[in-house]
């Protein structure tokens, strides 16, 4: 008679993208952020400067053009390629980390890891912010038609004081969410990923999707905190950017560093 030997029970395999993270911990990371903002800050305010007159720019152009029915997606859009563009920030934070010298040129003239890697990962990000500004426009068109735009002084009465204006925010706010969620966990860590490690771009998003996966409710704080701090910096009429922007850079490379601990070799 032939005996069937036991079965083991498989050998458990952690999650290896779950992080020990603590809803806290993005505090810590604002705080991480603020040190490397004050320490040679002018670097720092010299870059959200730049983004600050960026953005001034873009508005005036909007407006100027009779463009302005794109530009409360277009403040949606740049939360698209925030990340892209804070690229000098995170190689500020990463020669402290490293304690190597800070200059300009090392700041303005970035030489990442992974190469054209994050060029490509750049432009798909202008593309999907490209796309969402579309979809914002067809939205509008669904709901109201051919119907010009009134104006920003007059565009929150038709919002909110009509059934189809309050329609055409909740599909609105629907759709920006999905395109919002989808942007921030692609670019979460991608970004500072391919600037510290040579990888492609498919895989540094595929890992920052993963990682916002697993560590979700800890990234949800980030993410609430991005979009405070960005709304405060729309509130002081963009000015606020001179500094939150460089500050929440600061900070992302530290978020990076939380999930990706300790400097590449």
């Amino acid at each position: 008679m032939t005996t069937i030997p036991p079965v083991s029970s498989p050998i458990p395999v952690g999650n290896r993208w779950v992080r020990p993270l603590t809803s806290s911990d993005p505090f810590g990371w604002l705080a991480q952020g603020y040190k490397d903002l004050v320490t040679a800050p002018a670097i720092s305010i010299a870059y959200g400067l730049v983004i600050f007159v960026l953005s001034v720019a873009m508005v005036g152009g909007l407006v100027a053009t009779g463009r302005d029915y794109i530009l409360f997606p277009a403040f949606a859009g740049f939360m698209v390629v925030g990340p892209i563009l804070a690229i000098g920030l995170y190689e500020k934070s990463r020669r402290l980390e490293h304690g190597s010298p800070l200059n300009w040129s090392s700041i303005v003239m970035v030489r990442a890891r992974s190469g054209g890697q994050l060029l490509f990962t750049g432009v798909l990000l202008c593309l999907l912010m490209m796309l969402w500004m579309r979809a914002a426009v067809l939205i509008y068109a669904l709901f109201f038609g051919l119907l010009p735009f009134p104006g920003l002084d007059h565009i929150a009465p038709m919002l909110f004081t009509t059934a189809v204006g309050w329609a055409m925010l909740l599909v609105g706010t629907a759709v920006g969410g999905l395109f919002a969620a989808f942007s921030f966990a692609i670019s979460a860590f991608s970004i500072p990923m391919l600037l510290d490690q040579d990888t492609d771009a498919l895989t540094a998003m595929g890992s920052s999707m993963a990682l916002v996966w697993t560590n979700l409710r800890v990234l949800l704080v980030w993410a609430a905190i991005v979009l405070v701090l960005f709304l405060a910096s729309l509130v002081t009429g963009m000015l606020g950017l001179v500094v939150i922007y460089p500050l929440l850079g600061h900070a992302t490379w530290h978020a990076y560093r939380a999930v990706q601990p300790g400097p590449a070799s």
